[in-house]
């Protein structure tokens, strides 16, 4: 089993000395570090993996960072690690976070008629962090850790999602201080508009998708009658950077951009996870009825999953027929027929049609997690660990792969590495207690020298980080 490196491991708890101590050395300075802000972003993303409202989707997760890569090699940092991620909520939300961590809402997503109004948002978001605004919000102050700026970053991301809750998420991680720089200053903002938007024309995104979507924010306002977007609470939209980028974009050259069919897919699979089952399938079958509006393929992938959720199988099975014959090969679309043949044809060689269809997708994370829990129900324990070993070795950061991991072991009798592929599950979950006693019970389930060696390494730093967190609480 591939080991995660475990500096790595350790960022995501506490930052950690080479030697495997808790960093709880004074990092007050005039500007703080890409590394620094690295380390920030990820301890912050640990809380937010373990929070409810992270949308643990591989398909809508996937999509946000195909398309966000598409706009970071066009940026100002192009050697700058990103990851994109989703929160399942309705409210009209994106945000950055130092480091390379951006994340939107579904409601934001959803609000997004075309692609490139969502690459304009996630252009200024990019452009937020190779700008270091963060950095300079939070640099010069007095932390006695970078663990304690961390706790800043989840505040200021916590004030800025709910405004009202401001002073006391502030107070609560280091003092009042910070309360005047909870939200970017006009210059961050116009600084982030002309950045985004030459990202955008650089990545061949349509530019008028940035006034366009910024007056739909405001319209978005008005409709709410005072509710204001969040995302209007924490990036004001005023009438100068509205006739500031639209100026811009008049002196840049016309792109007529298709939507990609993964965006319309990915709002069709939020918008039928997100209303009642009989809400979707309503809505689904009047956009395929006389009404007739959107993208006809991805309203019909809708449709399914609404139908599957409904319990609906043979009508989910029969619309899936339909959509087939109008899409291309596309690979949410063969998750969905996975799912559907694991409904309908359980007996049949299922596995054979994953083997056939990650050779087609491989990268697609929602395939290889279907095709091993296959091979797990077909008991080919050692095509599944012999699949999973080969992910984690390109991706060793997915807590999926892991959880899969430790079932094929229990399911081979080897407790030992069972427990161990736990515990890097629970700690890429958010969960260092877990991880700890995943790794005390791995301890005491085998006899392998060198897994042993590791363990015992990397018990000790757990249980360090876990002591340190318990003496700042």
């Amino acid at each position: 089993m591939k080991k995660l490196l475990l500096p790595a491991l350790c960022s995501l708890a506490l930052t950690c000395h080479a030697e495997g101590l808790p960093d709880l050395g004074d990092v007050s300075q005039e500007m703080i570090s890409p590394q620094q802000e690295r380390q920030i972003g990820e301890q912050t993303m640990f809380q937010i993996r373990a929070d409810k409202s992270y949308l643990d989707d591989p398909e809508i997760a996937d999509y946000l960072n195909q398309l966000g890569d598409l706009l970071v090699v066009n940026s100002g940092e192009p050697a700058q690690d990103f990851e994109f991620f989703a929160i399942n909520d309705q409210a009209i939300n994106a945000f950055a976070i130092p480091g390379g961590f951006v994340g939107v809402n579904a409601g934001l997503i959803l609000l997004a008629q075309n692609e490139s109004e969502l690459a304009s948002v996630l252009g200024h978001e990019i452009a937020h962090v190779t700008q270091h605004h963060y950095a300079r919000m939070i640099s010069g102050q007095k932390y006695d850790s970078l663990a304690a700026m961390a706790a800043v970053a989840v505040a200021i991301l916590a004030a800025r999602s709910n405004p009202q809750a401001a002073t006391a998420a502030i107070y609560g991680a280091q003092g009042g201080a910070l309360q005047r720089q909870l939200n970017f200053t006009r210059t961050h903002e116009l600084e982030a508009d002309r950045i985004g938007l030459t990202t955008l024309d650089r990545s061949g995104f349509d530019t008028r998708a940035m006034p366009a979507f910024f007056e739909k924010l405001q319209r978005a306002t008005r409709l709410q009658e005072g509710n204001t977007p969040t995302y209007l609470r924490t990036h004001p939209v005023t009438a100068e950077r509205i006739a500031d980028v639209d100026n811009r974009v008049q002196q840049l050259p016309f792109h007529l951009v298709p939507d990609s069919l993964n965006f319309q897919l990915v709002r069709a699979k939020l918008t039928a996870t997100l209303k009642t089952p009989a809400e979707a399938i309503t809505y689904f079958n009047s956009a395929l009825g006389e009404q007739k509006f959107g993208n006809p393929v991805a309203n019909r992938y809708g449709l399914v999953i609404a139908l599957l959720r409904n319990q609906q199988v043979k009508q989910a099975a029969q619309e899936f027929v339909t959509l087939q014959n109008q899409a291309s090969a596309n690979a949410m679309i063969t998750t969905l027929a996975g799912k559907i043949k694991r409904l309908n044809s359980p007996g049949k060689d299922i596995a054979g049609f994953y083997h056939t269809a990650t050779r087609n997708f491989p990268r697609h994370r929602a395939l290889i997690y279907d095709y091993a829990e296959v091979l797990l129900q077909d008991r080919r324990f050692e095509e599944a660990l012999k699949l999973l070993n080969e992910q984690v070795l390109t991706n060793g950061n997915d807590a999926r792969l892991y959880e899969l991991q430790a079932k094929t072991f229990a399911a081979l009798g080897r407790k030992q590495e069972e427990h161990h592929a736990l515990a890097y599950n629970f700690i890429l979950r958010g969960d260092l207690r877990g991880t700890i006693e995943q790794l005390e019970l791995a301890k005491r389930s085998g006899t392998d020298y060198y897994e042993l060696s590791t363990i015992e390494t990397e018990l000790k730093q757990f249980r360090e980080i876990a002591a340190a967190q318990r003496k700042k609480n």
